[in-house]
């Protein structure tokens, strides 16, 4: 029987055929693919041509079109829908594609050709996209040790391995940690009606009567946040924040030690003082002082401001009866009680006007109005029932299937992501791509969304709007392969369009009767737009910070210790607790992505703080010229030249850390 993974997919828009796709068809499509990819490298290598740029980068660019294609599917299942099958296949595989790259990576007459295009740069009459891919080729190949020889290179083979098994390791242990931890709920007392139907649900799915809390974050927030059983939202934040750190075989402490010794070789193997200084050479930031001067000119007034905020809180948490210091699992509660009280605003009045349907719809109009999509729904077999998706076309022309997947299962890892099944390209015919957007929102009927949930719904759209509206040749330089600390920067933009009035006004409506929101509510909600914001900004300023610590410098025995010193030495407020602690820190530890990058969710907002303000200098939040320039220099254009002449050309200039300061509610 053909494995319909290698065989062409005759079906609408080329999209997997999931219908027939079974867990027994990757191993024998990774491995076919791996040796198409062998042999397409093998003729490049040995082609006894002059090198030229078709022969050799073009030609590369297409070697591994096969393997991109299984990779493309089974790693996004393998993140929103797991199963012990497909665990077990992602262990196996991490060594292998890891040995395949640095096959790759180590072979010298492959490489040897790249350098030769790279001497002859000036001469060779190539566009400015072809340019900056050659430059990109031998810049990865050297970042990934081509350049090594003998037992150097053999160790940094050996350890780029090692690497790749510790990060689906930790990322498996914190999947197996949250699917395995839940609380039966006796005791209901503070839980509005959606709490309660959440966390039925979530004790259906699990085969279990009643209700339970797990350590889904569309759960155990609003659990936290309503619940008046301060015992029992104790026993849940310790749970929550001990993922990853709870013993036993999913423990994930000596994991983070032994990474981080590991990249410290990889680092120095290649010639660098420590990894942060390794992984941010290519980034905006450039280096760890440029980071750490950005976040510490964050960290000392949202410090301020937390600690006031938490005298208030105490203060209600003592009027209560409560004796002693206000807790972690104290903060979200008293702090919802803090936001009623000053800005009369209550989460389950403002839910029913947030469906999902209703903020999918506002999502869409959104990317209609600035950039004139349209969202077609398809009805075509995907990975998953709770998996939807769209057809999206500009002026009769097809752009990119766009799959969301909304809500949160034990199969599927925490968090929210956008990924893609395949990216767009133009070289060998063009190529439109399939985007998926991950979220973990708690399914109800309707499924309705905190506001929170909400800017998460247009965070990860704005990283689709980088995928579908990526107008590149080169699939190298596609969508969101950009520098870490700028691809952030349109997802985090995106956001700002739910804080315009007309969107809330036009697309928040009430579940049941259709009505607008009221406009006081309205008011309300956007005038407590940066409520807590001194909280939120040090769990995640300690958590960058403590990410940039670890990686620069010698690697300590003992990350937690060392995380413990980076806090004591920010002082950081004893009732807010790191985002991601390192046991549970995935996106630095499931992988290189955010490695000493964790900070760019900060970089990047102060670009994106600037660049709505753009739009605010427009007098229109839909202004059409501000819109076509973002398109043209941020969103079509993925990497094909350096943030900052992209973002220079949108904006004319490099923005300052004032924006987002006053975007936070920071500023003095």
């Amino acid at each position: 029987m053909t494995n319909p993974l290698l065989s062409p997919w005759q079906t609408p828009f080329e999209l997997p055929p999931f219908a027939l796709l079974t867990d027994e068809d990757f191993a024998p499509a990774f491995d076919a693919a791996m040796e198409a990819g062998r042999k397409a490298y093998a003729a490049i290598a040995n082609n006894p041509e002059p090198p030229s740029f078709a022969n050799t980068i073009e030609a590369m660019e297409q070697a591994d079109d096969l393997l991109d294609r299984v990779a493309g599917v089974f790693f996004n299942l393998s993140g929103s829908d797991s199963n012990p099958a497909r665990e077990e296949l992602q262990r196996d595989l991490s060594p292998k594609l890891s040995a395949y790259s640095s096959e790759i990576v180590n072979n010298r007459a492959l490489f040897d050709r790249i350098e030769t295009l790279w001497s002859a740069r000036d001469s060779l009459d190539l566009t400015d996209e072809q340019a900056r891919v050659l430059m990109l080729y031998r810049r990865m190949f050297v970042r990934a040790g081509a350049a090594l020889e003998g037992e150097n290179a053999t160790r940094l083979t050996e350890v780029k391995s090692r690497l790749a098994t510790l990060g689906t390791q930790f990322t498996q242990n914190l999947l197996a940690d949250e699917r395995d931890w839940m609380m039966p709920l006796d005791d209901l007392s503070g839980l509005p009606d959606f709490v309660i139907a959440s966390a039925r649900a979530a004790a259906q799915e699990r085969g279990r009567e009643g209700h339970v809390v797990t350590l889904n974050r569309s759960l155990i927030v609003p659990f936290l946040q309503f619940s008046t059983r301060r015992d029992l939202r104790e026993r849940a934040y310790e749970a929550w924040t001990a993922r990853g750190a709870n013993g036993g075989k999913t423990d994930n402490r000596a994991i983070a030690a032994e990474v981080l010794a590991l990249r410290a070789e990889r680092a120095s193997l290649l010639g660098y003082t420590n990894f942060a200084s390794y992984k941010l050479e290519t980034e905006m930031a450039g280096n760890p002082d440029a980071v750490r001067d950005l976040l510490m000119q964050v960290w000392e007034p949202a410090r301020a401001k937390a600690l006031a905020d938490a005298q208030k809180l105490e203060a209600m948490l003592h009027a209560d009866g409560q004796t002693g210091p206000l807790e972690p699992w104290d903060w979200r509660f008293y702090a919802d009680k803090l936001r009623r009280a000053e800005h009369d605003l209550d989460e389950t009045a403002l839910k029913p006007y947030l469906s999902l349907e209703a903020m999918i719809a506002a999502a869409f109009d959104c990317a209609h109005r600035l950039f004139g999509l349209e969202f077609r729904a398809l009805d075509v077999p995907l990975y998953h029932p709770d998996a939807r998706a769209w057809e999206v076309t500009r002026d009769g022309r097809h752009m990119a299937v766009f799959i969301g997947d909304y809500f949160a299962r034990s199969s599927k890892r925490s968090g929210a992501w956008c990924s893609t099944m395949r990216s767009q390209r133009k070289l060998g015919g063009e190529v439109r791509p399939i985007v998926v957007n991950i979220c973990n929102f708690a399914k109800g009927d309707p499924a309705l969304l905190s506001y929170d949930d909400a800017r998460t719904l247009f965070h990860e759209f704005g990283h689709a709007l980088h995928q579908m509206l990526s107008d590149v040749t080169y699939g190298l330089i596609s969508g969101t392969s950009v520098a870490r600390d700028f691809v952030e920067l349109p997802s985090q933009l995106y956001e700002h369009w739910l804080e315009v009035p007309e969107v809330l006004s036009t697309h928040a409506r009430h579940v049941e009767t259709g009505e607008a929101m009221p406009q006081d509510m309205l008011d309300r909600l956007l005038a407590a737009q940066n409520f807590d914001q001194g909280f939120a900004t040090v769990e995640y300023v300690a958590s960058a910070l403590v990410d940039l610590e670890l990686h620069d410098g010698p690697p300590p025995g003992d990350p937690m210790q060392k995380q413990a010193q980076v806090l004591d030495e920010l002082g950081m407020p004893r009732a807010i607790r790191m985002r991601h602690a390192t046991p549970h820190f995935a996106h630095v530890f499931s992988g290189d992505g955010y490695s000493s990058g964790y900070y760019s969710y900060m970089w990047s907002e102060v670009m994106d703080a600037d660049a709505f303000e753009a739009f605010r200098e427009a007098g229109d939040a839909f202004d059409p010229a501000t819109a076509s320039r973002l398109e043209e220099f941020i969103l079509s254009a993925g990497g094909s030249d350096e943030a900052e002449r992209l973002y220079t050309a949108f904006r004319g200039r490099m923005p300052g850390v004032e924006a987002l300061l006053k975007g936070r509610g920071l500023a003095a």
